[in-house]
């Protein structure tokens, strides 16, 4: 993958409710600055780290799984491009699906930190998760809008007074989750990986479908721990250990079947 390096997280401290223009309930939010790396390598929680000389297995795919490995990596090669209209697009929608009604005022603007991004542009938090980070947040969007919101907005649970930063999580799980599935590898080397290789022959959206379970199964964790932003990688270990666990479990054919599927809503 491109450039994936560390940087700084956003820490969002939650300060009251109200009622916004469309008359839903909001909560107002005061975004600041930190010096711990929350993106791409910066992520020691979640990136496991061997020597080249450790022997790690590998296993044989079948040309289906082949042909979907690759789609999928060739999905991961692709670095978010602030100049392609596509990439434009799909940042736009995303913002529409997040505030319904809520004019934007431009790719650049101070409301994106509204959504948990590190600034006022987006584009520069893509670095750790390329543009299926982003892909990943437009698919939970408009496929789980329930838990979208629910997460976004930080209604469910007693939260913490400094809370996670949504967006900027999201594209730590992208990343996350590529690391765990050891997806940029010619052939899985773990099982866990090789696993997830049968879900994505029997459906092409199971790595979107596994970041929407991750998303809600890291909530709920967070909730579970009484987390803050300090412990936001302790989170992500823990998050990272049920997800292998459940992925190992038999007879478990799709991933609808997980038992953290059912945390999500529509």
């Amino acid at each position: 993958m491109d450039d994936r390096g560390g940087g700084s997280f956003v820490a969002v401290r939650r300060i009251s409710q109200g009622l916004d223009r469309e008359g839903s309930c909001h909560t107002s939010a005061e975004v600041v600055a930190g010096s711990a790396a929350w993106l791409g390598r910066g992520l020691s929680c979640v990136c496991a780290q061997r020597r080249d000389s450790d022997a790690r297995p590998s296993f044989d795919l079948t040309p289906a799984q082949e042909e979907c490995l690759q789609r999928l990596q060739n999905r991961i090669d692709v670095a978010y491009d602030s100049s392609a209209p596509e990439h434009q697009e799909a940042l736009r929608a995303l913002w529409h699906a997040a505030f319904p009604g809520e004019e934007l005022h431009g790719l650049i603007s101070d409301q994106w930190k509204e959504m948990g991004w590190q600034g006022k542009d987006p584009s520069t938090d893509f670095r750790g998760g390329g543009f299926i980070s982003l892909e990943n947040l437009l698919y939970f969007a408009r496929n789980f809008p329930q838990s979208f919101q629910s997460l976004l907005r930080k209604q469910e649970g007693d939260r913490a007074l400094w809370e996670y930063p949504f967006a900027v999580a999201g594209v730590n799980i992208t990343f996350m989750l590529i690391q765990m599935l050891d997806l940029e590898a010619f052939k899985p080397r773990t099982l866990v990986g090789a696993t997830f290789l049968k879900f994505l022959a029997e459906n092409e959206s199971a790595f979107d479908i596994l970041y929407c379970i991750t998303f809600k199964l890291m909530d709920n964790q967070w909730l579970d721990m009484h987390a803050s932003y300090m412990d936001f990688n302790t989170v992500m270990k823990a998050t990272r250990r049920q997800l292998e666990n459940e992925l190992l479990l038999e007879d478990i054919t799709l991933l609808e079947e997980l038992p953290s599927y059912s945390l999500l809503s529509r």
